[in-house]
């Protein structure tokens, strides 16, 4: 019987994916475990594979598009098996688009796709916009072919009716609507008559940007957010990074200040574990483990690979861990147990010349350090005016699982370690 290749949860926050490439075409064979296509998750571009043997027959949704997990994007059957019921013709075995060709249902043949090179001539019983379109799951329901014509041509989807298999629209309502004169819908009202296409660009929401606005709102909304800040005099913390590095310049390694502040931080969350927790709506998770999410910042949004056990690792560890995961972040290779399960998340701006800001908590996560740039200072030390460097370090907590003296003891801790960094390792 035939396979229905799915839209698989790649990762686990996964909601929907997007085609980024088909690895196979139509009428190719397929043996089960081959990898078929490309997948754009909410955080990296998978792989998918076959859970069947034979042939590709169909695929429902093209390059670029997007759908839910669980929805069905391909199929997989024998040359001659019966493949109707999703939309095509039952010895179908070429393009997806073959169903377009079907002649519809209750209504007279309109001309092939292969013949008709013109726009078909206007009839009072082709498909109109009389009635509404085929919806499945909140979704329009259209071939591929049929999006990207109606997309070329900035027709609203919506305002067709589909003569194809349960209601699909294929290519022939397309051209059906587009010689008619259905115009596309018409554009939001802009404020000023001066505004036109050329002054803007509209970009689509990539599975990552969707994602970080989904989860965005879960977190500054529904998480009660509280900020504690601290100022570090950082000079001993810069001379330790100038000996670590001396010491490892033969090696071809070096570390940066952020890999001390990765360590630094894992040290005072052994230190002070009811900041080292998660919020779990009818408990509060605390980890024996340390694991740092760092935030690194992609084309279209941001990733936090981990550091896993930071506390037990070196400083030199973290330093060579950090920019090897960092890299492949960038080329969205991560795989997903690399960038899940955080317990306490780290992001530094102050590389981009950031003094002070704050960090949105990463649910279930209960809080996030936000790092400011390291600055030359004016202090003032026993009634003299003297030049430090300093860095601010702000904590955003959820107040429902850190209170302010449980922030503060372990800003105080994290402060410590930074300005005496010795402190760290005991």
């Amino acid at each position: 019987m035939p396979t229905k290749v799915r839209m698989e949860a790649l990762s686990p926050t996964m909601e929907e994916g997007q085609v980024v490439k088909w690895l196979k075409s139509e009428g190719d064979s397929v043996t089960s475990g081959d990898i078929i296509a490309e997948i754009e998750t909410d955080k990296a571009t998978m792989e998918l594979s076959a859970r069947g043997d034979g042939v590709l027959r169909l695929i429902l949704v093209a390059e670029g598009a997007t759908a839910p997990v669980g929805d069905v994007i391909a199929v997989i059957a024998g040359p001659d098996e019966d493949i109707s019921q999703f939309g095509a013709s039952a010895g179908a075995g070429g393009p997806a688009e073959a169903a377009d060709t079907a002649p519809p249902v209750a209504a007279p043949a309109q001309p092939s796709d292969a013949a008709a090179e013109a726009p078909a001539a206007p009839t009072t019983e082709a498909p109109t916009l009389e009635g509404p379109p085929a919806v499945e799951g909140g979704r329009i329901k259209a071939s591929p072919l049929a999006k990207r014509l109606a997309a070329d041509a900035g027709l609203d989807l919506s305002a067709v009716s589909g003569s194809g298999p349960a209601g699909r629209i294929v290519k022939r309502d397309i051209e059906v609507a587009l010689t008619e004169g259905v115009a596309a819908p018409a554009p939001s009202p802009v404020p000023s008559a001066l505004t036109s296409a050329a002054d803007y660009e509209d970009l689509s929401l990539s599975q990552m940007r969707k994602t970080i606005a989904r989860r965005l709102t879960e977190s500054i909304g529904p998480v009660p957010h509280f900020f504690l800040t601290i100022d570090v005099d950082m000079g001993r913390a810069i001379e330790a990074r100038h000996s670590i590095n001396a010491m490892l310049e033969k090696e071809g390694r070096k570390i940066s200040l952020n890999d001390l502040i990765i360590r630094a931080t894992a040290a005072a969350l052994r230190r002070h574990p009811a900041c080292n927790a998660h919020w779990l709506g009818d408990a509060i998770r605390r980890f024996n483990r340390v694991h740092i999410g760092v935030a690194v910042a992609v084309e279209d949004g941001l990733i936090t690979p981990i550091v896993r056990d930071a506390d037990a690792k070196g400083v030199a560890q973290i330093g060579a861990e950090v920019r090897e995961m960092a890299g492949r972040a960038r080329e969205r290779k991560l795989k997903p147990e690399e960038y899940t399960g955080a317990t306490f998340s780290i992001s530094n701006l102050g590389m981009f010349g950031i003094h002070e800001f704050t960090a949105v908590i990463n649910p279930p996560e209960a809080g996030i350090l936000a790092i400011g740039g390291v600055e030359e200072t004016p202090v003032v030390e026993n009634g003299q005016v003297v030049v430090r460097s300093r860095m601010r370090i702000t904590m955003s907590c959820d107040h429902r699982v850190i209170d302010g003296a449980t922030g503060a003891a372990f800003l105080a801790t994290l402060r410590e370690m930074l300005e005496e960094p010795g402190a760290m390792l005991v």
